[in-house]
């Protein structure tokens, strides 16, 4: 047995967690929790696309609900949606796309602040450490929305629908017994 692979392993699965969360947690933010699959898959996480909206402030409020439409229409499809279903889940994802709008202007107030603290004549530590502490209370408000419409959308799934999306995630992620 090896045991000095075990410290890089140990270090990768901390990484891959983050990755894995954060890859998930874009296609629920970034298609506005299309449909509570993220939960099932028990991770949340964020792709390129979600961070480069949530951070650079290219996209605005029109390109996310282009994304949600988008990210709605696989996750109906994956899921295979009935039409009653559909018309359940689509103004819960639209209530929560309307309630995460404000968090994403605010969390891009909070990079520019970071910006000016790091780019000043000196560094202005107590900027850095105020956007740090505003990120991660909209984080933290952005999760427990994202939670509270997982549960909801979940509730409209049948079970068979909920283990079938899981599944996907899984596959999609590389995560174990997939």
């Amino acid at each position: 047995m090896n045991n000095s692979s075990q410290p890089v392993a140990s270090a990768r699965a901390p990484r891959r967690s983050l990755f894995n969360r954060m890859t998930l947690v874009a296609f629920l933010a970034g298609a506005t929790l299309a449909g509570g699959a993220a939960a099932l898959a028990g991770a949340a996480g964020s792709n390129g696309w979600h961070h480069g909206m949530m951070i650079s402030g290219t996209h605005s409020q029109a390109d996310m609900t282009a994304h949600v439409d988008h990210m709605l229409k696989h996750f109906y499809v994956e899921v295979d949606a009935t039409e009653a279903q559909k018309a359940k889940i689509d103004p819960l994802v639209r209530q929560a796309e309307s309630d995460l709008w404000p968090l994403h202007e605010q969390g891009q107030a909070a990079h520019a602040q970071a910006l000016e603290g790091l780019t000043g004549p000196s560094i202005d530590r107590a900027a850095l450490e105020a956007a740090r502490a505003t990120h991660m209370q909209l984080a933290d408000q952005a999760s427990r929305r994202l939670v509270q419409l997982i549960g909801d959308v979940g509730e409209v799934l049948t079970p068979a629908q909920r283990t079938a999306l899981a599944e996907h995630l899984k596959r999609l992620h590389g995560m174990p017994g997939a």
